[in-house]
């Protein structure tokens, strides 16, 4: 079994209108704990990870440049992440067809975890 990370996008706009009022909240949230527990009770959830906020800092280059969130200009914001197992890419892509991002028009990008030779 492989780790996977899954890196939860979406537009602001997306977020928005999942997050929009209280009923729309607590729906979302419903739905994705849903998955979540899905993916536990089958043994492949490996951390739960935590959503982010759309806002940060970013620093580039040598000069060690600071730059400002949010990041309005960007097309899709990452708003959270999971570790999942999986026996490879192929399945991690199909536990992520569950994901309730997805009905709301965002994407799930699915990363191997690669390991670090010490």
């Amino acid at each position: 079994m492989s780790e996977f990370v899954f890196l939860f996008r979406a537009t602001e706009a997306g977020r928005r209108e999942a997050l929009g009022t209280p009923e729309r909240a607590q729906r979302s949230l419903q739905a994705w704990l849903a998955w979540i527990r899905d993916l536990e009770a089958r043994g492949h959830l490996r951390h739960r990870g935590q959503p982010l906020e759309p806002t940060g800092k970013v620093v580039r280059g040598k000069n060690k440049v600071v730059t400002d969130g949010p990041y309005l200009e960007a097309k899709d914001l990452l708003l959270g992440f999971i570790v999942i197992e999986a026996r490879d890419l192929a399945q991690a892509v199909e536990l992520s067809a569950g994901c309730p991002i997805v009905e709301g028009g965002g994407s799930v990008e699915i990363r191997p975890v690669g390991t670090l030779a010490v």
